[in-house]
């Protein structure tokens, strides 16, 4: 019988086997939350929609970065690449 290690983020319950990957997955949904909640301060805004909004940005904050440091071409790619929709995650949730 083996033994395998899992981590759980505890903002959605999703399970990881690699404690790095766990981290950066819930470094990632901080990040959604706290531009979701921005956007609710800000606008009038349905919270179903923030949020999608906020996790769009949190999955693509790399994308979004080198956009703001002069590509901002790259921003159009960001729903026609596989990478918009892979969180990189490993979750067995």
């Amino acid at each position: 019988m083996s033994i395998t290690p899992m981590w759980r983020v505890d903002r959605d319950g999703s399970m990881f086997t690699d404690k790095k990957a766990a981290e950066e997955y819930d470094r990632m949904l901080e990040l959604a939350a706290n531009i979701t909640s921005l956007l609710e301060d800000r606008f009038e805004i349905n919270e179903d929609l923030a949020e999608e909004i906020g996790l769009m940005f949190a999955k693509n904050k790399e994308a979004f970065a080198k956009a703001f440091k002069g590509k901002p071409d790259l921003i159009l790619e960001i729903g026609n690449s596989s990478e918009a929709d892979d969180t990189g995650d490993e979750a067995a949730a």
